[in-house]
């Protein structure tokens, strides 16, 4: 019973949160913005981990690097490479 409830508000709140980018044109720019950032942020991490620049460190393509690449940009490259220096 509760499974379906949360369901419910999950497709309920997913339609409404489409039809407010719908509407409004920034959303779209907003949108585009940030699936660039999502995609130039995989593909660099990418080409780290497969180039050999950092030929000791692999960083995983996970939600919480890419999110963090994406909000920070290089410096977040920056952030996960020194992490993973001091984990190892």
């Amino acid at each position: 019973m509760m499974n379906t409830i949360l369901l419910v508000v999950l497709v309920f709140s997913s339609v409404a949160l489409l039809a407010v980018i719908v509407r409004h044109r920034l959303s779209w720019s907003w949108a585009k913005s940030f699936t660039l950032h999502l995609i130039s942020a995989c593909a660099v991490l990418y080409l780290l981990n497969y180039s050999g620049l950092i030929s000791d460190i692999k960083i995983p393509i996970n939600p919480a690097t890419i999110s963090t690449v994406v909000v920070l940009g290089i410096p977040g490259i920056a952030l996960i490479v020194g992490l993973q220096h001091i984990m190892v």
